[in-house]
């Protein structure tokens, strides 16, 4: 397995995490706007984010405001 990368297309809001540099034989839509890329074996090579600031900021969010929750019922 090759060092992952990380690109970020701004001006299409697009986040792309390469796993391997192997050729992608095929795809699977995991959510809406989540894609995972395989390769002829069917390994993942690959994650494709569309409308990724939107993604990372919603996965924030929720990851905290769980948190604070959960701070909130120990405290009361």
């Amino acid at each position: 397995m090759n060092d992952p990368k990380l690109t970020y297309f701004e001006k299409e809001d697009i986040l792309h995490l390469a796993i391997s540099d192997e050729k992608e034989f095929g795809s699977v839509e995991i959510s809406p706007n989540i894609t995972a890329e395989l390769n002829e074996e069917g390994e993942l090579i690959g994650i494709e984010i569309i409308s990724a600031s939107i993604f990372i900021r919603d996965s924030i969010l929720e990851s905290t405001q769980a948190k604070l929750l959960q701070l909130s019922k120990q405290v009361a």
